[in-house]
């Protein structure tokens, strides 16, 4: 087997709390991301998935050094970038690049579209006026838009548009990994669709790694190969996508699935929501994180952290009962449940008389 091409163990980062203006002295610290491990194969799209507030983007963000990590390693390519000098850290950014959220924050509005896919290629000293002209042109096209589109300036287009570009400027250098920051929230139903669809077919047409940030199941389950669930900083369980969403080990996992809306009803049945507030990153419960909303804490649960349970192949969950908890009362897969399938049988049964 190759070696990953991302490798993420213990990754963590701790915001200080201060109190006062001139003798300011730390009060508290949020930890917003408190531990997290895991891998990114080549060619592969793993998904990060959780409430708002879970540090989802801190960790796209950490991956790659954008911000400070408080602790922890990540490896590129086999190579440690946390002790990266400036210098070396940008030669590592040909490596790997970021889509993010808003379309209409990540471009700069004084430079022309052209410029902006261009700037990488200048930043890192990449061929001539004339070779990056040709190659603005050659990813405009990659993305559906016109070459002659590079003249004009970023208010001239719409979100979808606008996220577009952000993915030609993202493919410039000729990465291996691209971080995606919840790429298509900010924008309307069909246009995702699109967007989603373009990232699938670019990542088969270069081998593109993602790191897939979302809080839409929807989304996730047509793009992901894998799945890691966050919570509190943490991650709760990681699997293959066929995997979680058949049989989630986690109450949280299970959660989350059960609030994806469904078209028929009949094959959902009753489902209770989640109930409660995310705890304060500033003051996380003792114990599993989730237990102060989980329906099948117990005492241990309020004591002990869970250890990293594996269910079966590439299949983890951090819950103290994840080999012991019963099949799920839903099916999240797309198929159905045996119960489901009876009740069904009985109501085609009698609309046929």
């Amino acid at each position: 087997m190759t070696a990953p091409l991302l490798e993420v163990q213990g990754l963590a980062k701790h915001w200080p709390v201060k109190q006062g203006m001139i003798l300011a002295r730390q009060v508290g610290t949020v930890r917003a991301v408190d531990g997290v491990s895991f891998t990114l194969n080549r060619g592969e799209t793993l998904a990060l998935v959780g409430e708002s507030g879970c540090g989802k983007s801190t960790t796209a963000r950490l991956v790659l050094r954008l911000i400070e990590p408080s602790a922890g390693t990540v490896r590129i390519n086999g190579a440690d970038i946390t002790g990266l000098s400036a210098p070396e850290l940008r030669r590592m950014r040909r490596q790997a690049q970021i889509i993010f959220q808003d379309p209409f924050a990540s471009l700069n509005p004084r430079l022309s579209v052209g410029e902006a896919i261009a700037e990488p290629l200048v930043v890192h000293g990449i061929g001539d006026a004339a070779s990056r002209t040709a190659r603005v042109h050659e990813l405009l096209g990659l993305v559906g838009l016109a070459p002659w589109q590079a003249e004009r300036f970023p208010h001239e287009f719409s979100g979808g548009q606008r996220q577009r570009i952000g993915i030609a400027r993202a493919l410039a250098v000729q990465p291996d990994l691209i971080v995606c920051d919840e790429p298509v929230s900010a924008l309307d139903v069909s246009i995702q669709a699109q967007v989603v669809n373009l990232l699938k077919d670019l990542q088969s047409r270069f081998g593109l790694a993602y790191l897939f940030i979302a809080h839409d199941l929807a989304v996730v389950k047509h793009m992901a190969d894998r799945v890691a669930v966050m919570y509190l900083g943490r991650i709760m369980e990681v699997a293959d996508r066929r995997s979680l969403f058949a049989n989630p080990r986690h109450p949280y996992t299970r959660a989350l699935l059960a609030a994806i809306p469904h078209p028929d009803p009949r094959r959902r049945g009753k489902v209770t929501p989640l109930g409660g507030d995310v705890p304060s990153p500033l003051n996380p419960p003792p114990g599993c994180r989730f237990h102060t909303r989980c329906p099948l804490a117990q005492a241990i649960c309020r004591e002990v952290e869970p250890p990293d349970v594996q269910i079966g192949p590439g299949h983890h969950s951090a819950c103290h009962f994840a080999a012991e908890l019963p099949p799920p009362e839903h099916d999240f897969s797309g198929g159905l449940t045996p119960v489901a399938a009876r009740r069904l049988a009985l109501f085609a049964a009698r609309e046929a008389g």
